[in-house]
């Protein structure tokens, strides 16, 4: 059961993490990878959201397992970042492989920080 449940919250993540990726991308006219900085601050935010409601409202493991280890899982991506992130220094991008590399780190790390402490308030 707990492998079906993460199955199936990837199924829902991946092609989300896709089409967010994709729509946020074309709206910007950058090399920034403004889509997968999106996609991973706001699963970042919602693991830590999950995380805090697990603690404080005992909420299902069946729940973490689908939404974050599934959901979260697939939405996320550590590879696509690092691709990204070399991909920049490669055309001499400095600035913005910089920007992608300490942005992602800090905001993601508030983001799971935001959502953690925000579902334990409630």
């Amino acid at each position: 059961m707990p492998v079906l449940l993460v199955f199936l919250g990837g199924m829902i993540g991946a092609p989300l993490r896709y089409l967010a990726d994709k729509t946020i991308q074309a709206r910007h006219d950058s090399v920034f990878p403004w889509g997968t900085f999106t996609v991973n601050i706001c699963g970042a935010f919602v693991l830590g959201a999950l995380t805090g409601a697990a603690a404080a409202h005992a909420l299902p493991h069946s729940a973490t397992l689908l939404l974050g280890t599934g959901v979260c899982g697939a939405l996320t991506t550590f590879s696509t970042f690092g691709y990204e992130t070399v991909r920049l220094l490669e055309d001499g991008s400095l600035a913005e492989a910089g920007l992608n590399a300490l942005g992602s780190l800090l905001t993601g790390v508030a983001a799971a920080i935001a959502g953690y402490a925000l579902l334990t308030w409630l």
